[in-house]
């Protein structure tokens, strides 16, 4: 089935940094339906695994329960990295305590695998990313925070840490650099920076300098017209600056932030990196600061894979890897660059299983359960919304409509020799036709 296909239209899986995924938020009890359909719209962009980082004010192991019985079932079409983010500020330390006795990193199986901690430790050293508001002047943090990376270091825990601002960052790096000067940092332990757009070069030198990585995700699409406001156009021109983190030899993964800043849609994310402009189709990155497509995809695949530990199990297209793929619905590599947005999966496998087929590979899928709740607008109105390619336009379009029209009925035999529709083609009765 492969074999007649371009190799540049399959693709390994893509892994986002879905920092609001919400597994125990939306997988709370008697909500398998809702689970099994944000797998599927996850897997029509070709994603076959995300990043938790846990925002959503849920609580382990009291919210997670559905998600792990899904698991143990073998019913998650999205293979999961979770992490445990103590969500109630005064309480951190006493959570973090709590979790380090119940479950470790590594916990679970290639579907669903405890990552670390974060993305916030503690909350007094958490800023936000309203780039429509000032940065927030953070009071003192340290001490409890340096306890909090104190008691995950010396108990095999890495982590992920919300960062929006250098300010920020410089503060935490002088935490963990005390603690290494103590041999306690990083310990051989993952940790990383989420986020970091205004992260300076000495700051990345200091995380090279600790064995650190970051992950960025395209608030910028959406938050690039703000920061230019507030900030101008000269700092929005490396916030945050892909480019020098890539320079020195960073693992730099991409991710959408989704559900809280952005659209889970890779496809949204990985225009921003390799267009520099923001989905009002603003340009605010310079040729400089863009990667290529080729980049891109890595930041997406292999470099998402290094983040959960996972760099030799997923990432690429190999033997001996997970059978993780998805095959697009247009070549990334040579679509026009603002049709990159545009492009969702024809078919996505995760583990050799098919989790979402459409097109010539409809019904190749499993069945899914019906929407819950039965009045959720996805029952009604379907999910995420696919619009015309900004470069179909005037003769093209009319083109191509007679191309769907010839196509059509190609598509109803396919149908019909899969059971899906009658076998004769319904007749049509138009009465201003009719003499």
């Amino acid at each position: 089935m492969l074999a007649s296909l371009t190799v540049l239209t399959v693709v390994s899986g893509l892994i986002d940094a879905i920092s609001y995924l919400g597994l125990g938020h939306v997988f709370t009890a008697n909500m398998t339906g809702n689970v099994v359909i944000l797998g599927f719209a996850a897997v029509r962009f070709g994603l076959t695994s995300a990043i938790d980082a846990a925002g959503g004010f849920q609580n382990f192991p009291d919210n997670y329960g559905t998600v792990i019985d899904l698991a143990r079932e073998g019913r998650l079409s999205l293979r999961i990295a979770y992490h445990l983010f103590p969500q109630t500020g005064g309480q951190e330390i006493d959570d973090l305590k709590c979790w380090i006795g119940m479950v470790r990193p590594g916990d679970g199986d290639e579907w669903l695998r405890l990552n670390g901690a974060g993305e916030n430790l503690t909350w007094a050293a958490a800023d936000f990313e309203n780039f429509t508001q000032p940065r927030p002047e953070l009071g003192p943090y340290e001490a409890e925070f340096e306890q909090a990376v104190r008691l995950l270091m010396e108990n095999g825990w890495g982590f992920r840490l919300h960062a929006t601002y250098d300010e920020t960052i410089r503060r935490n790096l002088a935490v963990f650099e005390k603690l290494a000067a103590e041999g306690l940092f990083p310990a051989g332990n993952r940790w990383l920076f989420d986020h970091a757009e205004t992260v300076s070069r000495d700051s990345l030198d200091r995380i090279a300098a600790l064995g650190g990585a970051v992950s960025v995700q395209n608030r910028m699409s959406f938050q690039g017209e703000a920061f230019v406001r507030r900030y101008g156009p000269g700092a929005a021109a490396e916030a945050p600056p892909i480019r020098a983190m890539l320079e020195r030899g960073l693992t730099v993964g991409a991710g959408t932030d989704a559900t809280r800043v952005s659209s889970y849609n890779p496809w949204v994310a990985l225009h921003w990196l390799v267009a520099g402009r923001t989905v009002g189709d603003l340009t605010i990155y310079p040729p400089q600061n863009r990667v290529s497509r080729e980049r891109a995809l890595e930041m997406y695949t292999q470099a998402g894979a290094q983040l959960t530990g996972g760099q030799n199990v997923k990432g690429i297209l190999a033997p001996g890897y997970y059978a993780d793929l998805a095959i697009l619905s247009d070549d990334f590599f040579a679509v026009p660059e603002q049709d990159i947005p545009h492009l969702e999966s024809l078919l996505t496998v995760t583990g050799g299983r098919i989790v979402y087929a459409t097109g010539e590979y409809e019904g190749l899928d499993e069945q899914l359960p019906p929407v819950s709740p039965a009045w959720s607008p996805v029952a009604h109105f379907g999910g995420y919304q696919a619009t015309v390619k900004p470069s179909i336009s005037g003769a093209r379009q009319a083109e191509l409509l007679g191309q769907a029209v010839a196509e059509s009925e190609q598509h109803r035999q396919r149908r019909a020799a899969r059971g899906f529709t009658p076998e004769a083609a319904p007749e049509i009765f138009d009465a201003c036709f009719v003499l």
